[in-house]
């Protein structure tokens, strides 16, 4: 049960971040200006998409999980972060589907995470060459 529970809050979380990169590599004019207002166009934009690519990817493979969902969440923390401190929770009309998104992701990858939390005690331990 906790595998398939991991997979499908993997499976949501990737989609939501995959779908969005037409959006980001395009240049569509939605995203184009999300980050002006941000003051980071074009760079913001591509780099964000690049890693929310790698995430999204990092996400689907079953290794990668825990690192994927933590920087999933890291990711979504800097979205959330720049609606309420910047964008609004709405943009650009959309009526706050953006926001919910990033909330929906953050919260998918945290509980994926803890799912896969075996995964992070191994990194650490691999990082930090101490046995947890």
């Amino acid at each position: 049960m906790k595998k398939v529970l991991s997979l499908v809050l993997r499976i949501v979380a990737a989609v939501i971040l995959l779908q969005t990169l037409y959006f980001k590599f395009t240049g569509a004019p939605e995203s184009v200006d999300l980050f002006t207002k941000l003051g980071v166009e074009p760079w913001g934009r591509i780099g964000t998409g690049v890693v929310e690519l790698f995430t999204g990817i990092l996400l689907l493979i079953p290794s990668t999980a825990f690192l994927g969902a933590f920087l999933g969440m890291g990711v979504m923390t800097g979205a959330i972060g720049s609606h309420l401190l910047v964008l609004g929770i709405e943009s650009a009309g959309d009526g706050g589907t953006l926001f919910i998104l990033a909330i929906a992701v953050f919260i998918a990858c945290l509980f994926a995470a803890i799912l896969n939390l075996d995964q992070g005690k191994e990194l650490l331990s691999k990082l930090t060459g101490k046995k947890s």
